[in-house]
Parts: C-alpha cells; sequence; structure tokens
C-alpha cells in the first residue's frame, strides 16, 4: 500500500500501521510518500511527535482523535441503477439533522422514514454536516477530517446505504459541507502545513488558506473532499456553508474553481452535480455562469424572504429583523418580485447600503424558506413557527417562484424546539461553549437558567423529532396541508415559474394580507385579524375561513384562473 501525505514543513515522516512505524520519503513539493503493509488503523507521525489521523482519511472509527482507517469504495455494491440525477429547478429540498430526525439519530434509522418524504413529495433531502466531530451529539458544523463521516451516524458505509436508499426511492441527497471553518478540537491541519493564514480573519479566528503561500496545496484539499462526497457517495450536490467567510484574494476565486471541477465530474459521470452557496452577500455574481464573469455556483439560500416571511407571521422586529419588520407585507411583495429586499437599498441593521440587483427571471437560483437549521436553532431556546403560522408561510414558500425548502418536521408543526447542543469531551472547551451561549442572550434578557445547556443529554432528546405527532390530530391536519401544496405546485406549472417580473403582489400592510397574481392563479394570505376579500374564482385549496368572497383572519387560499 502506499501511503501520501502533504507535510511541507516536516524534516521527518513516517507512516503508522497497526502500531509499527514505516519510514516516507520526501518527494514533491511538500509531498511525502512510501510503501508499508495494509493494516486496520493508520496515522502519521511528523518529526517524532504523536501519531495523527490523514487528513484525507475517509474513516475515523475512533473518533477525530483517534488513528484512521483505509476504506475501499469500490467494495459497495450500489443498487441505485435507475437513478440518473435530477436538477435543483422545479425541486422542493427537505433539510435535515440525521442525529435528530429520527430517536435511533443514525442513517439506518433515517432510511426508515424515506417513505415519509416519498408521500410528503419533496425531492431532495439535505444533510446537515456529517463529518466527525467530538462524542455523539452535535450540529456538525464543528466538524473536522472533511473526507470522512462521523462514526456514531454509521460511518462511510452508512451513508452510502443512506443515499442508495434514498436513490432508489427517487429522492436525490444534498450534503451540506463546511469548508469556511474547522471545529476546535480534533482539527490537526496546521500540524501538518499551511491550511490557515492570518493573513485574513473570520468570525472562527484565522481564515482557511485560500491565498496565501501553500494555498494550492489547501485549494486542491478541499475541492478534493468535495469530488469525493459526490464521486464515491454518489451525493447529487453541495450545500456550502456561508461562502461570504471565504476570504480569497486571488484571480480565479475558490468557488470558481470548485465550480468548474464539479461541473467537469458532472460530465464525467453523466448526471447533474449542483452547488447551492450560503451567503449574505446578496450578490448574483455568486450564480452568474463563468462565462459571464459569474463564479457559477447553481443557486443560494434566500435569508431575506425568510425574514420577511418570519416578520410577517410572527411580528417580530428584533436584531436583523429591524430592516423587514417594519413593513413585513411590502417586504415580502418586494421579495417575491425582486428576488432580494436588499438589492443596494440602505439597510438600517447594517448601518450601509446593501446587495445589488437579482435577476429576475432566474427565481428558482433562490432557495425559499420558513425555516432552517440556523433560523431555529440559532435562538435562545430552539423554538418554531406554530402549526397556524406555518400554515400559511408555507402557502407562500411552496407556491413562490423560489426553490422551496423544508425543516424537518415543519410539515407536520413540530412541537419538539430544535436547539443548540454539543458534545465535546474537553472539560474546558464545553464550560467555554456553554457559558458563551448563555452570555450571547443575555444581552437580550435571557438568564442563564432559561438557555438549554448545549452539553445536556436533554438538550438533544427534546430537540429530536417525535414521529408519533405525524398522526395526531393538528399535526396531522398540517401535514395533509403541505402534501396538498406540493402537489398542487407539480400540476399548475404556474406555481413553480421562476420568472419574478410575472409575479404581481397587492398589498395591504394595515390588514396584514396580501394577494401574490401568477400566471391567472391567485394565492391569498391574510395574517392579520380581521377578514379580508377572497378573490374570484375556483378555491384549489385553503386553510382556514375562505367562502362567500371572504378570507377569515390567519388564513389562506389559492385561487384557480376564472374561467
Amino acid at each position: 500500500m502506499r501511503y501520501r501525505v502533504w507535510a511541507p514543513n516536516a524534516a521527518r515522516v513516517e507512516v503508522e500501521v497497526d502500531g509499527r512505524g514505516h519510514p516516507l520519503a520526501a518527494v514533491e513539493d511538500g509531498w511525502w510518500q512510501g510503501e508499508a503493509p495494509v493494516g486496520s488503523d493508520y496515522g502519521f507521525r511528523l518529526d517524532g511527535g504523536p501519531v495523527l489521523p490523514d487528513p484525507r482519511s475517509a474513516r475515523q472509527p475512533h473518533g477525530p482523535h483517534g488513528p484512521s482507517r483505509l476504506v475501499d469504495h469500490a467494495a459497495f455494491h450500489w443498487s441505485d441503477t435507475d437513478w440518473h440525477g435530477r436538477p435543483l429547478a422545479g425541486s422542493v429540498v427537505y433539510e435535515l439533522h440525521v442525529g435528530t430526525f429520527t430517536p435511533a439519530g443514525t442513517f439506518a434509522g433515517a432510511i426508515e422514514r424515506l417513505d415519509h418524504l416519498v408521500e410528503l413529495g419533496v425531492d431532495f433531502v439535505e444533510l446537515l454536516p456529517v463529518c466527525p466531530f467530538p462524542g455523539t451529539h452535535g450540529w456538525g458544523y464543528d466538524g473536522v477530517s472533511l473526507w470522512a463521516v462521523h462514526e456514531p451516524y454509521g460511518g462511510p458505509e452508512g451513508l452510502k446505504r443512506f443515499v442508495d436508499a434514498a436513490h432508489r426511492k427517487g429522492l436525490g441527497v444534498i450534503l451540506d459541507v463546511v469548508h469556511n471553518h474547522l471545529g476546535p478540537s480534533g482539527n490537526y491541519l496546521p500540524v501538518y502545513g499551511p491550511y490557515f493564514t492570518d493573513r485574513h480573519h473570520t468570525p472562527w479566528g484565522t481564515a482557511v488558506n485560500l491565498d496565501a503561500p501553500g494555498s494550492d496545496e489547501v485549494r486542491d484539499y478541499l475541492i478534493g473532499s468535495a469530488l469525493a462526497w459526490l464521486r464515491d457517495y454518489r451525493i447529487d450536490g453541495l450545500r456550502l456553508d456561508a461562502v461570504h467567510a471565504l476570504v480569497d484574494e486571488r484571480a480565479v476565486h475558490f468557488l470558481e474553481e470548485l465550480a468548474t471541477a464539479v461541473d467537469t465530474l458532472g460530465a464525467q459521470l453523466n448526471r447533474p452535480l449542483f452547488l447551492i452557496g450560503e451567503s449574505d452577500l446578496n450578490d448574483p455574481r455568486l450564480f452568474r455562469p463563468r462565462v459571464a464573469g459569474g463564479l457559477g455556483l447553481t443557486a443560494q439560500w434566500s435569508d431575506d424572504f425568510h425574514h420577511a416571511l418570519h416578520c410577517a407571521a410572527t411580528g417580530e422586529r428584533q436584531g436583523y429583523y429591524a430592516d423587514f419588520g417594519q413593513h413585513p407585507i411590502a417586504a415580502l411583495a418586494r421579495v417575491l418580485t425582486r428576488g432580494w429586499f436588499h438589492d443596494g437599498t440602505w439597510s438600517s441593521y447594517r448601518g450601509r447600503h446593501h446587495g445589488r440587483p437579482f435577476p429576475t427571471g432566474e427565481g428558482h437560483r433562490l432557495l425559499g424558506y420558513a425555516q432552517t437549521h440556523d433560523q431555529i436553532g440559532n435562538r435562545a431556546v430552539g423554538d418554531r413557527l406554530t402549526a397556524g403560522q406555518l400554515a400559511l408561510t408555507a402557502c407562500l414558500v411552496l407556491t413562490s417562484p423560489f426553490t422551496p425548502m423544508l425543516f424537518m418536521g415543519e410539515e407536520w408543526g413540530a412541537a419538539t424546539p430544535w436547539q443548540y447542543f454539543t458534545d465535546h469531551t474537553d472539560p474546558e472547551l464545553a464550560e467555554a461553549v456553554r457559558q458563551g451561549r448563555r452570555r450571547e442572550f443575555a444581552a437580550t434578557g435571557w438568564s442563564a437558567a432559561e438557555v438549554p445547556d448545549p452539553q445536556a443529554p436533554a438538550t438533544v432528546l427534546a430537540s429530536t423529532l417525535d414521529w408519533t405527532e405525524p398522526q395526531r390530530g393538528e399535526h396531522a391536519e398540517l401535514l395533509a396541508w403541505y402534501r396538498q401544496l406540493i402537489r398542487l405546485r407539480r400540476t399548475h406549472p404556474a406555481l413553480m415559474a421562476p420568472e419574478l417580473a410575472a409575479v404581481r403582489v397587492e398589498a395591504d400592510e394595515a390588514g396584514g394580507r396580501l394577494t401574490v397574481h401568477r400566471g391567472g392563479y391567485r394565492v391569498a394570505v391574510n395574517f392579520g385579524e380581521r377578514p379580508g376579500e377572497l378573490p374570484a374564482g375556483p378555491v384549489l385549496a385553503s386553510w382556514g375561513e375562505a367562502a362567500d368572497g371572504k378570507l377569515g383572519p390567519r388564513s389562506c387560499a389559492i385561487v384557480g384562473p376564472l374561467d
């Protein structure tokens, strides 16, 4: 077996296989390589130091601090022979966290619930990050070993079985990956080489090295990891976390290089592959084609749509909701017709102008949602929208010109919160996270006792979906509503057309009502407490009171074209 590792600053490197060391020879550009027996576990020792996991390890059976283990990707038997991929445009996405989607908290447990997603009508499952992190429970955004899979979820084999099962049922799989930082525990990349640089700083500290000396290999490491998910695990697309924090001053931006590599792999595999960015910049360059000077991603998340929806449904106006909460109905109208609320306009929250105009013919390039892991989990107690609020927001999300995305459990109005939780094995780090969370919300009036302890097993348990709910009462009613809305989106193409310029909105700010006109269809939503007018025409679907020309308080309806 030939072992290779990039360690440009080391004077001596050996690979240790099952407790026995074997020296490696220095080759080109800081790489070391050599042959050693194939064993069970292995790691690299630099300059006589401790044995470290392989940066490109495909499996960490003992966690991020333990030795690595080889994985023969060719040995897995795939049964998804009828799966040839599907484009993101025209699809509905479902975001889920493996550890709290089911009580089992594993890929195997999630497989058992795939039929629920098929019956719901979604097209893609988007998994939160699955790279290894300390302990058992966590969101995944503090992951390390960017080529490996968290062992408690089921490891590499478990992820492959999940993707295989999803494809057999006609569901695509998107994976959330994090390139802008690594977790604080188990990140050994700085020992190996200049993977980080103090040339730039991010909310997590020094930046990943995308443009300083040594950055060629760092970029290759990240791109290689991305391609491995798409190639070895047959993932269909990647969601890229906080790409605005990928600081890169090179002429060819990292994202452009990544998008080029993904498109090339898609051509080789003869199936559509795509990238979705999370960006706070409101800049269409992110998904503009590379030939037109863009970075070439496929789509991005749309927090502007979320914020406008959230303010209309809840009345909240604090923090980053301030720009949207003063006139939420007008904000919704603006987003539905222009894509972004901030397209070069003044942002009071930022204290400056923000964004640039969105290309209104490409609404499908924005993922629209009423809830996400971020928007729920970053609240003090992880509280979700109520079933009544979700019924109204779903009516707009699932008939919007955007690509709809749901967060696990919202389709039945899950009563379980989704809170911030960790499982750090380092006591000092665990306490620092606990106190940091409490300080974060103390400024907005929350006491320490009110903020759930991230390290407590009870916090994970409270955040785990209760699968008895979808069969009961208002949960079952809301689930039927979501299924109906998705069917309507499928059977009435005007309700998924991405052309924003063809959308017209009547907004009644005082009454809390708006009517969205799309290709002869009308989507009327009343967030207010007084009845409003129901558009004339056949009612295709409704929630709440919608009859005799009246739309009741907290109600909505989809009205078809007049004969």
